[in-house]
């Protein structure tokens, strides 16, 4: 047994270690959330005073007491804040099948990261919030831009001289010009020359118009800017395919278009994958930019989080979030990388 352990492939060593701690970690956490208390159990816990307080909103018009309950897998997190002559507020963390009072010391803390942290991941808002945005954004982005930047490259090496000009001088623009500048003048500048609003696309009694139109707004910024350069990967990616396999597949037979789309074009795409990979990482950095614009990304909801509660912690799991969902996205990409590296 032992000697079949040693003769496996390092990969699967690898893969088999990753389970093992992925499978502890489910494990963990499925007991952990089995035992987490449940939101009656943690309303239950307000003081008496606001108990009343809560029995009397249930028969008014006029709420007197704002109840916020975030659940995030393991933990939870209650917090009970009254109006009028008497301002009471109240905060519990639930963890391990116990309630703990959040209104000091590390309890706090831990109440203000769960609270921060369900807000900034848009847990029960719909796709356009937190890090779904982000995302989201980010995916389609690097999607259109591939699509688009393969485009500019045959077009920027192409004969005809009118199309190759045309598209060198779009990637010299969008990469010579700031991203955050682009996204304004797609965003405020376009529709104020075209007579026309983002939000006006979609049903003027979706209440999600106006950040539907920011977010396709931005969708297209960052998609023509990655465009221009994903143009420069693909092209370098092509021209360096030896000019013997483009003559060997003239020789087969073979016009221009059948060259780059069955001989050309399919070996350089494994030298695309490692800095398409990184581009990807960039655009999701560069996300944080779409504040400018209001959209609610994870960078936007931290920074309306600081303003209405003072409270600076909330940078905290903002770069915890952004870290995270870079690792995973890098190993992934690591994984592409090894799997279709041209040097194996």
């Amino acid at each position: 047994m032992n000697e079949q352990v040693k003769q496996m492939p390092a990969w699967k060593k690898t893969l088999a270690k990753v389970i093992g701690v992925v499978a502890i970690i489910v494990v963990v956490a499925g007991i952990l959330c089995a035992v987490k208390p449940t939101k009656e159990t943690m309303i239950a816990q307000a003081s008496d005073e606001m108990q009343e307080m809560i029995k009397e909103d249930e028969t008014s018009t006029r709420k007197r007491v704002t109840t916020t309950y975030n659940s995030l897998i393991v933990i939870n997190y209650c917090s009970f804040t009254s109006s009028g002559q008497v301002t009471l507020n109240e905060k519990y963390v639930g963890f391990a099948g116990k309630v703990y009072k959040a209104d000091e010391g590390a309890a706090k803390v831990a109440g203000q990261m769960v609270n921060y942290t369900y807000r900034m991941l848009g847990c029960g808002e719909n796709i356009l919030h937190g890090a779904k945005l982000t995302i989201v954004l980010t995916v389609l982005s690097t999607i259109f831009g591939v699509v688009l930047g393969t485009l500019l490259a045959l077009g920027k090496m192409s004969k005809n001289l009118i199309l190759s000009k045309f598209c060198q001088a779009y990637i010299f623009f969008f990469r010579g010009t700031p991203l955050l500048i682009q996204l304004f003048v797609i965003y405020f500048t376009v529709p104020g020359i075209c007579g026309f609003a983002w939000r006006d696309l979609f049903s003027a009694a979706d209440n999600e118009a106006v950040y539907k139109g920011a977010f396709l707004a931005a969708l297209i910024a960052f998609a023509l800017n990655s465009g221009a350069y994903c143009a420069e990967i693909v092209r370098a990616a092509i021209q360096s395919i030896d000019k013997g396999q483009m003559e060997a597949s003239k020789a087969l037979g073979m016009n221009y278009r059948q060259s780059m789309t069955k001989v050309i074009i399919p070996q350089s795409i494994r030298r695309m994958i490692p800095p398409v990979c990184n581009e990807f990482i960039m655009i999701l950095k560069d996300a944080s930019l779409v504040f400018a614009i209001s959209l609610m990304d994870i960078t936007t909801i931290s920074k309306n989080i600081m303003t209405s509660e003072g409270s600076y912690l909330v940078f905290i799991p903002a770069l915890v979030i952004y870290l995270i969902i870079t690792g995973v996205f890098t190993f992934i990409f690591n994984k592409i990388e090894k799997k279709f590296s041209v040097y194996e």
